[in-house]
């Protein structure tokens, strides 16, 4: 293992929210945003005047910037980044926005994810997503991920006796879940029989391996733990933090993320094991890299995925509590708040404020991050470990 990286001491994470999600919407991702920011300075009880780091993650800001939005939005913040990194835009978000607010850059960071979603959407983004897509996916008349995370999943499942049934028990989990949260797009339960039966789409991608593309935002403040005390905010602390791009690249299909080569700083840096972890929210465009990322974060070994499944219920009140919101499976897919729903969810739970799907006693959550698949591989990787530092009253 490398040299540890500094701690995050004194920075702290605090006012998740969410914009509910919308199926389509006529608004311009601005709109999103800007419902965001105004959420985050209610939730804070700062201005957003005074909030002097922005960062933006979006794949749907065009022909605007994230520069251009802080005029739109009011903001004059000393600090502006942009982060289109999909799955992985939230741990890169806060673990750049711990590191300027502890470097005393600035003081309140509002890192929020938003996107649009028009009836066209989609089709257009998986068109322009990268070269890769349109040289290796287009030209056999396939466009977006699935075709390319089938033949990832075939062979993952191939590798390690991973079957349908391991993938339809994460799904049916995640819907358990989303039932307890008025957010959730997908309002209906599911049961193994439904996911068994769902017509394929690329097999053995079927109709409930599948994200739901719409709109939505949400976000978060990052900033010193005196500020959040003195608002009386409840936070919690970054007590470690991961990133890796394009991680084992000479492996000829991606079975494996860069998790696997960080993991050990992950969790010297938070002084725990995972065993300690009380709940997981990994990214989940897909049953089948839930499992990847159940390896790779140390959880079982590697190519134990469907043994781990088989032996957990991955609900939030049984045993390993997993994707607690639901998850992009249930909750929906709003392009890079895809990213952020997971960390909103693991804050919400580690300061008690997870309503009717708070997991009993839950003080250290893990959020992992995935994405940016051009044609073969998703290209980004990380985690971040929250601990919980005041709770809810």
């Amino acid at each position: 293992m490398a040299r540890l990286p500094q701690s995050y001491d004194g920075v702290v994470v605090t006012c998740p929210v969410t914009v509910p999600y919308a199926r389509y919407s006529t608004e311009a991702t601005a709109w999103w945003a800007g419902r965001a920011l105004a959420e985050l300075a209610r939730a804070s009880g700062i201005s957003h005047r005074q909030m002097d780091g922005f960062i933006l993650s979006s794949f749907s800001t065009a022909p605007d910037s994230a520069v251009g939005l802080t005029q739109h939005l009011g903001l004059s913040p000393r600090l502006v980044d942009f982060v289109p990194l999909g799955g992985m835009g939230a741990v890169a978000s806060l673990r750049r926005a711990a590191r300027a607010v502890q470097a005393g850059d600035v003081d309140v960071v509002a890192c929020i994810a938003a996107e649009t979603n028009g009836i066209h959407s989609f089709r257009y983004g998986l068109e322009n997503f990268s070269r890769f897509s349109q040289d290796g996916v287009y030209p056999y008349s396939s466009g977006g991920p699935n075709v390319s995370f089938a033949l990832m999943a075939s062979q993952y499942m191939a590798q390690t006796g991973a079957t349908r049934e391991d993938f339809g028990k994460l799904c049916v989990a995640m819907r358990y879940n989303a039932l307890r949260n008025p957010d959730a797009l997908m309002k209906k339960p599911l049961t193994l029989e439904d996911y068994l039966r769902a017509r394929p789409i690329a097999p053995p991608i079927h109709l409930f391996d599948c994200v739901q593309p719409c709109a939505g935002a949400d976000g978060f403040l990052v900033m010193r733990e005196e500020t959040a005390k003195a608002q009386g905010l409840p936070f919690a602390r970054l007590a470690g933090g991961i990133e890796r791009y394009n991680g084992f690249p000479e492996d000829p299909i991606q079975l494996r993320g860069g998790w696997g080569m960080d993991v050990d700083t992950l969790y010297a840096m938070a002084g725990v094991t995972p065993g300690d972890i009380d709940v997981v929210n990994t990214y989940d465009d897909y049953p089948f890299v839930c499992m990847m990322q159940f390896e790779g974060l140390g959880f079982c070994a590697p190519g134990e995925g469907a043994e781990f499944v088989r032996a957990h219920e991955f609900t939030f009140d049984g045993s390993f509590p997993h994707n607690t919101s639901g998850g992009q499976l249930s909750v929906g897919q709003a392009g890079c708040s895809g990213g952020h729903l997971g960390l909103v969810e693991v804050l919400r739970q580690v300061t008690g404020a997870a309503g009717a799907r708070q997991v009993k006693g839950a003080k250290l959550g893990l959020v992992s991050g995935f994405g940016m698949i051009n044609y073969d591989r998703g290209l980004g990787s990380g985690a971040v470990i929250l601990a919980q530092g005041s709770a809810v009253e």
